[in-house]
């Protein structure tokens, strides 16, 4: 299996997981702060990435020459998922992870402008075909344009720099340096801001996404501290592989393979929250996983050449 090939692989079970842990952090919104909750993932997913790190080596691989790349590395990401989780309280899983699937074009086009790699015009093709397929699900000129689907394309382009820096970083350091520094820069932001905003004197309920952010920490049940505990295992687990991902492959050729999670949040869309999608949904959904598929047949043929 080629580096590509496990990379894809590494990238597909990561989307996966985070979109099940997305999916918790919805259930959660009515109740909790947005940073309460990205806090006590972080601390749970913490004690697993340990243990990762532990099997890469020991604490010794924490050691790094650019502490101030992986904390600025660790702020996209922070960022990132304040957006996005910003727009899923108030929007529908999959129509949020739609929105947020413009990360993709915003890796290839900063992977040439800032790692100076290559994308080849079919590989721009089958991206478009991914973005071709968010666009019939949204459905230009419907109520999902709406402020609130700004924040998970904000989280997107946030995202999107964290690729990038992820492909620089991998060069010398490990998955697992990379996956520890990024929980601990959810521990200090959501700490920082629990402090500040924590005792919800900023609390507005008449905006359910400032709402979010800006909620009184109160402490959870047994119960949502479980689901809290699961979704810090599969973020640590998830950001683990993704790290893995974008560091052994070729970050143009990983990123339409972000599209993958699209029919796991539509089933949990229905499952959970009954959304059940039209046909407009079912059709761009088609066409997000046909430009992964499309990408896998390019690389394919572009190995057998290489081989004759």
């Amino acid at each position: 299996m080629t580096k590509n090939s496990q990379g894809i692989f590494c990238l597909i079970v990561a989307v996966a997981l985070l979109t099940i842990s997305d999916s918790i952090v919805k259930l959660l919104s009515p109740s909790y702060a947005l940073h309460e909750i990205m806090l006590f993932r972080a601390l749970f997913a913490m004690v697993f990435v340990i243990v990762i790190v532990q099997l890469e080596g020991g604490f010794v691989i924490l050691k790094t020459q650019r502490p101030a790349l992986h904390f600025i590395r660790g702020l996209m990401l922070v960022v990132a998922n304040v957006f996005f989780f910003l727009g899923l309280a108030i929007l529908p899983i999959a129509e949020t992870v739609a929105l947020f699937y413009s990360a993709p074009l915003f890796i290839c086009l900063l992977s040439q402008l800032v790692l100076a790699q290559k994308v080849s015009l079919y590989r721009w093709i089958a991206i478009f075909i991914g973005l071709a397929g968010v666009i019939v699900m949204l459905r230009p000129g419907t109520e999902i344009f709406k402020m609130a689907a700004l924040l998970p394309i904000i989280a997107a382009f946030a995202y999107a720099c964290m690729v990038m820096m992820t492909s620089k970083l991998g060069m010398q350091d490990k998955a697992g340096t990379m996956t520890f520094y990024i929980q601990l820069a959810f521990i200090v932001v959501s700490s920082i801001v629990g402090l500040s905003v924590g005792d919800g004197r900023f609390y507005t309920p008449d905006n359910p996404t400032l709402g979010f952010l800006l909620r009184s920490w109160t402490l959870p049940t047994i119960d949502d501290m479980g689901l809290i505990a699961a979704c810090g295992f599969f973020v640590a687990v998830g950001g683990y592989l993704i790290s893995q991902s974008y560091r052994i492959g070729q970050a143009s050729l990983m990123a339409p393979f972000e599209y993958s999670s699209m029919p796991l949040a539509l089933l949990l869309g229905y499952l959970v929250w009954g959304d059940w999608p039209d046909h407009y949904s079912m059709i761009g959904s088609m066409l997000i996983i046909s430009s992964g598929i499309v990408i896998v047949l390019i690389e394919k043929k572009g190995r057998q050449k290489a081989a004759v």
